[in-house]
């Protein structure tokens, strides 16, 4: 198999939350990197183009895109 990612992925098992539209939905952060990362949410849901991923306790907040989903993992793109 070929790796595609440009940044090196750091498996992670932490509470984040997806905000948009004025909701917040809790998520499971599984892997991250510079680039993106793999969450997973506890029920499907339909997302919009453009959220915000947040991890509180790391203090972190990046602006996000889905860009593949399979089930209830999403893997997602950090947008400048």
């Amino acid at each position: 198999m070929i790796e595609k990612r440009a940044a090196q992925r750091y498996r992670v098992f932490k509470g984040g939350t997806i905000t948009f539209e004025n909701s917040g939905i809790a998520c499971t952060v599984r892997n991250i990197s510079e680039s993106g990362a793999a969450i997973d949410l506890d029920a499907p849901v339909t997302l919009p183009q453009s959220f915000t991923l947040s991890i509180a306790r790391d203090n972190f907040v990046r602006n996000c895109r889905a860009v593949w989903r399979s089930d209830r993992r999403i893997g997602l793109a950090f947008v400048q």
